[in-house]
C-alpha cells in the first residue's frame, strides 16, 4: 500500500535478514552499575518487534544503547556489539546514528515547547540535505490534528498530540527503523488505540521497521509481529507476538490473566515460572 497522498519520505527496503542485532550486550552506568546482562536480540526488516518488561527491566537502556545517548547519562556499552544494517554502531554519536536511518522517540515525548508544532518537524530534518516539505505534508496526512494546529506553541498541546509531534518529529529524518519508548505512557484509552494504529500505518505503508517499548503487553502484541521479554538486563522469553500471547506464563504475568481466562492483578499471581533462555 502506498503513502498517503502527498507523502514524501522514501519506502524503506525490507532486503532480508534483521535490520538490527544486539549481541551479548553489557551496558554499566557511572562505570560500577551493570544494568544489560548479556543482552540479544534482533530486530527483522520491515517488522514490529515488542520489547516487554517490567519497569527497571532495562528496556529503555537498551533503546539508548542503540540510538547512542548513553554518554548523556554517564553510561557506556562494556560489552557486546550493536549491528545496524550490517555495520556497527557502537562509539558512533547519536546524530550519525540518525543519519544512518535509525531514530528514537523518547518516553515522555519531549517536544520543544518554546517552538511551533512546524518547527518541531523542521527541527527533526536537522540531519538531512535535501527538501524535505513533502515529508512535512506526509506527518500532517498521518497526524492531521498537527495540521490544525501547526503554528501554535507545542507546549500547549494535549498529551496526546504532543506524543503525535514527537513520531512525526522522527519521521521527518527518514528512518528505516523507528524506536518507540512507552508511546501509551499518560493517555487515555481513545488516544493509545489512535495512536497504535498509526504505528501500524507507518509500518504497512512506508515499510518502516519498528521496535516499541511497552509496559502495557497487550497493546504491544496486538500489533507485534515477534516480542522480547526483558527481566533484570536479560531476555526470557521470546517468540512470534501470537505465541507470546497464548503462552499461559505471559498471560498470566504479564497479561493479567489467569488459566480459566479470569483478568487478575498481577498483586494476585504468586507464583511465575517462566522458561529462562538461558537455561
Amino acid at each position: 500500500m502506498s503513502s498517503p497522498e502527498g507523502g514524501g519520505a522514501a519506502v524503506a527496503d525490507r532486503g532480508t535478514g534483521p535490520l538490527l542485532e544486539l549481541n551479548n550486550v553489557e551496558v554499566i552506568y557511572d562505570e560500577v552499575i551493570l544494568v544489560l546482562r548479556g543482552l540479544s536480540m534482533a530486530v527483522e526488516r520491515g517488522k514490529i518487534v515488542a520489547l516487554l518488561g517490567s519497569n527497571g527491566a532495562g528496556k529503555s537502556t537498551t533503546l539508548k544503547a542503540v540510538s547512542g545517548l548513553l554518554p548523556s547519562e554517564n553510561g557506556e556499552i562494556s560489552e557486546g556489539s550493536i549491528q545496524f544494517e550490517g555495520r556497527e554502531l557502537r562509539h558512533r554519536d547519536a546524530a550519525d546514528i540518525v543519519r544512518r536511518g535509525l531514530s528514537q522517540v523518547m518516553e515522555g515525548r519531549r517536544v520543544f515547547g518554546h517552538l511551533t508544532v512546524e518547527e518541531n518537524l523542521v527541527a527533526g530534518a536537522y540531519t538531512r540535505r535535501d527538501a524535505y516539505r513533502d515529508d512535512v505534508e506526509m506527518v500532517y496526512e498521518y497526524f492531521p490534528r498537527l495540521r490544525e494546529r501547526r503554528s501554535g506553541d507545542a507546549g500547549y498541546l494535549s498529551g496526546g498530540e504532543q506524543q503525535m509531534l514527537a513520531i512525526g518529529r522522527a519521521l521527518m529524518s527518514k528512518p528505516r527503523m523507528l524506536m518507540l519508548d512507552e508511546p501509551s505512557l499518560g493517555l487515555g484509552p481513545l488516544l493509545v488505540a489512535e495512536i497504535f494504529e498509526i504505528i501500524e500505518r507507518l509500518n504497512r505503508e512506508l515499510e518502516t521497521t519498528i521496535l516499541v517499548v511497552e509496559q502495557n503487553a497487550r497493546l504491544a502484541l496486538g500489533i507485534a509481529d515477534h516480542g522480547y521479554i526483558m527481566e533484570n538486563g536479560r531476555i526470557v522469553l521470546d517468540g512470534p507476538a501470537d505465541e507470546l500471547r497464548r503462552n499461559t506464563d505471559v498471560q498470566e504475568f504479564y497479561l493479567g490473566l489467569s488459566e480459566s481466562g479470569e483478568r487478575r492483578s498481577y498483586r494476585d499471581v504468586k507464583h511465575y515460572k517462566r522458561r529462562k533462555r538461558w537455561l
